[in-house]
């Protein structure tokens, strides 16, 4: 049975035809426009393009938000004036298909749990490193939600008391320690204190504000600042992820979005941090600490899965 995943993010939506094995089999990507309505009808004409060529069986779609529990209204977006939005009946009508939406990080973490990095683990917590934290959490194999459908919103656990502001009104969280904004923040800092070396200094004084690209470039020539910009947002996740095992004693630990591309310049730093901000470290088992697999497609191919598990 093929269905449809369809993941609207802030600059593009992009979709795609999923089989049952986690496959993508076509691609359709358009820049996501700016009101409501024009999202609406972006969607349509996607759905319809892919339809044209696949036969599918529903829909399912990937939303930067906060979704209610029968998983039909967006509460709140993120990055899109969704404010109460009853998403689900209405774009039903329109497609005349069956239709999911789930968040965004929620639908990687299950695409991850499904076919990517957290394959044969019952018990997967996955964080989307962006610009900011996002999380997801499978218990027993099921995506966890809670009570009014808005569980996983892990990167707004508190990391440092009376810390950074955060966006979402409170102040502290880990987003603001461990995100990609993070990591240019910090990188930036360590420039213009002069830097550990002379790259990231010298990078700043060329270009101005150093970029995510910047630092990841620096980070893979060994650059000594910025190595240590990776190590500090490390060292703050692995500690999140410590506390975090304290309450859900996930198996593995799923590190994905735009800085995890960096591959094993983040990952083992935050399993040493990790391993000594553990409870009961050396007396318990610990969880493995994995980067994901899917990339940009996990948005897609977590939603196109979930709308398979909930069709009637």
């Amino acid at each position: 049975m093929l269905t449809v995943g369809i993941d609207i993010g802030g600059t593009k939506i992009a979709g795609g035809v999923v089989d049952e094995h986690g496959a993508v089999l076509a691609r359709v990507r358009v820049a996501t426009p700016g009101g409501i309505g024009d999202i609406d009808a972006a969607i349509v004409q996607m759905v319809g393009e892919l339809r044209a060529e696949h036969e599918v069986a529903a829909v399912g779609i990937a939303a930067a938000g906060f979704i209610d529990r029968d998983r039909s209204k967006i509460y709140f977006g993120v990055n899109i004036p969704w404010r109460n939005d009853q998403m689900r009946p209405r774009l039903e009508q329109r497609l005349g298909l069956p239709l999911t939406i789930e968040n965004d990080a929620n639908a990687a973490g299950w695409a991850e749990y499904r076919f990517g990095a957290g394959r044969g683990f019952a018990h997967v917590v996955m964080l989307t490193i962006g610009t900011g934290v996002g999380g997801a959490v499978v218990v027993g194999g099921r995506l966890y939600r809670g009570g009014h459908g808005v569980a996983g919103e892990l990167g707004h656990t508190r990391h440092i008391r009376d810390g950074l502001p955060c966006g979402c009104g409170q102040r502290g969280c880990i987003e603001q320690y461990a995100s990609g904004r993070a990591l240019q923040r910090i990188a930036n800092e360590i420039a213009d204190a002069g830097g550990i070396g002379v790259g990231l200094a010298a990078a700043r004084t060329e270009r101005g504000r150093l970029s995510g690209q910047t630092i990841s470039e620096l980070v893979r020539q060994n650059d000594p600042g910025a190595r240590e910009a990776v190590r500090t947002v490390a060292s703050a996740l692995g500690e999140s992820c410590a506390q975090l095992t304290a309450s859900l004693d996930p198996e593995v630990f799923v590190l994905g979005g735009g800085v995890a591309q960096l591959g094993e310049h983040l990952r083992a730093p935050v399993e040493d941090s990790y391993r000594t901000h553990l409870p009961a470290r050396g007396f318990r088992p610990a969880a493995a600490i994995a980067i994901a697999e899917l990339h940009n497609d996990a948005g897609l191919i977590g939603a196109a899965d979930l709308a398979r598990q909930v069709r009637p």
